[in-house]
């Protein structure tokens, strides 16, 4: 239902847009998020994006935004450092009918120093 895409190897201090698609209907109401997974460490939220607009950061550099003509969640990442270095995952979850909780298949991010 969801296809993260957009990363790759990326300069500390450069800049990187991922992407994330979903194939399927989604519904107002919903939030998106993207969350990343170290190895060896619990997958972690980056920031949410509700249908309406809002947002939720957890590292005031990644910027959230979402355009949902499109279906399509975007994280701006500006000036990662490695320690960002980590496989970025979306989700659309909805808690009430229709529900849904769906997962994109991960983009790995590296930070190059």
């Amino acid at each position: 239902q969801l296809q993260a895409s957009g990363g790759g190897l990326v300069q500390a201090g450069g800049s990187l847009r991922l992407s994330c698609a979903a194939s399927g209907r989604t519904f107002s109401g919903d939030t998106w998020g993207w969350y990343r997974r170290v190895p060896g460490k619990q997958r972690e939220l980056v920031a949410t994006v509700t249908s309406g607009g809002t947002t939720d950061y957890t590292d005031s550099r990644f910027a959230i935004s979402r355009d949902n003509r499109k279906n399509t969640m975007y994280l701006q990442m500006n000036s990662p450092t490695p320690e960002d270095t980590a496989v970025y995952y979306c989700n659309a979850r909805r808690d009430w009918a229709p529900k849904y909780n769906y997962w994109g298949q991960g983009t790995q991010v590296t930070v190059s120093s």
